[in-house]
């Protein structure tokens, strides 16, 4: 198993390599948190924009000189590959890394210009992991797992060090927890140091992996959904990230996609930084109180920013509706002089800002003489929304809402 003497050398042989993330603490979200005081750790300003950079550095340097003249062969469709093209790079040696044909080709550009060999096998990740393992066996090169390897858990535990060294009377840390990586490096870190310190893991209800192998008391696959938080949505967690999380993590909590969105969203607004689904799980739990914590000093990592950009504007819409800053609607009006403009001025006088107006004439449920009406507004909250709504119900006007 891991010891807390090989994350300490895994630090010293990382300077100068990966960055030491800021531990930044948040007004807003400790006054959301039932005066906690949070800090955020900004892994998401980590090189290659996540932790994962840490782990597979740590990996590669640990390889013998034959190994690393062989290469390295890595599956991944997102983080983990930026994270070891990027050590390959740094290190001059061969890299292959196996993705999915359905992942975001921000996430495979992103590889390639690390200078990784991208290839691209199957439609799911574990088609990409089987392929990704062939490789490795007709090349004859080292296979670097995401997770469930000591040097990629000692390198992860970097991140539980600086946060002791940044806030050594830190109280409890919250972390993401896919296949369990980063949480076995940071909660290993932290007991050692300090068995008073709670380490509390948060992962998504669409792919509860640890948390309902610490039930069954061992690794097992879970069935999942699809999720925002892709980057923890691993459908069984490691053999040896188990062990460590089952010997010093105090609990595991779940959060839903709707957390997750207005996280994001109220972390782009009030902290102006941008994370990933997984990278708002922790702080999420946190906000929306899964794990019961009052008056510490709570340290909420942020795991990463890799947010594939189609894919920002859709997390910023879904978390705007969530949170009653936006509405989409429709209502049928007569098709006639002076209609639309009285629509629109009950929605200005409501102070709704209306962001977009489509009015069809013709379609399969449009009737004769009447016209369909299309509105995006942006809102304050579900009451203004709601009061929009009796108006203009209150003037004859029939609403289905788009949302």
């Amino acid at each position: 198993m891991v010891t807390l003497d090989d994350l300490i050398i895994a630090r010293e042989k990382m300077k100068g390599i990966v960055h030491t993330t800021p531990l930044d603490y948040s007004k807003t979200f400790s006054n959301l948190s039932v005066n906690n005081e949070v800090y955020l750790k900004l892994e998401n300003l980590q090189k290659t924009g996540s932790f994962k950079v840490r782990g597979s550095y740590n990996k590669l340097i640990s390889l013998s000189k034959e190994e690393l003249q062989k290469g390295v062969v890595a599956a991944s469709a997102g983080n983990h590959a930026q994270g070891v093209a990027y050590s390959s790079q740094m290190l001059g040696i061969p890299c292959t890394i196996v993705m999915p044909k359905g992942a975001p080709l921000s996430k495979i550009s992103a590889t390639k210009q690390y200078g990784a060999n991208v290839q691209l096998e199957g439609n799911v990740f574990d088609d990409a992991l089987a392929y990704a393992l062939e490789l490795k066996e007709k090349m004859g090169a080292t296979f670097v797992h995401a997770f469930d390897d000591d040097a990629v858990i000692a390198g992860q535990g970097t991140v539980g060090l600086e946060i002791l060294d940044q806030l050594p009377d830190v109280e409890a840390i919250l972390c993401p927890v896919g296949g369990g990586g980063l949480i076995a490096g940071v909660a290993l870190a932290a007991k050692e140091k300090n068995p008073q310190i709670r380490v509390y893991g948060v992962q998504t209800l669409a792919c509860p992996s640890m948390k309902q192998s610490l039930v069954e008391k061992k690794p097992i696959m879970v069935e999942s959904t699809p999720t925002m938080a892709d980057g923890i949505a691993v459908k069984k967690p490691g053999e040896q990230t188990f062990e460590i999380v089952q010997k010093y993590v105090d609990d595991i909590f779940c959060v839903d996609e709707m957390e997750i969105a207005r996280t994001m969203l109220m972390v782009l607004e009030r902290s102006k930084l941008l994370v990933e689904g997984s990278g708002a799980s922790a702080l999420a739990s946190l906000i929306y109180g899964k794990v019961n914590i009052k008056e510490k000093k709570v340290v909420a990592i942020l795991s990463g920013g890799n947010v594939d950009v189609n894919f920002i504007s859709r997390i910023i819409e879904r978390g705007m509706v969530e949170s009653g800053r936006y509405a989409n609607f429709s209502i049928s009006l007569k098709d006639k002089p002076g209609e639309l403009q009285k629509v629109l001025n009950s929605i200005t006088e409501l102070d709704a800002n209306i962001q977009s107006v489509n009015l069809q004439h013709v379609g399969e449920h449009i009737y004769p003489g009447y016209a369909q009406l299309e509105l995006s507004l942006e809102t304050k909250n579900h009451d203004h929304i709601e009061t929009i709504n009796n108006v203009l119900r209150n003037k004859g006007y029939e609403i289905k809402d788009n949302c």
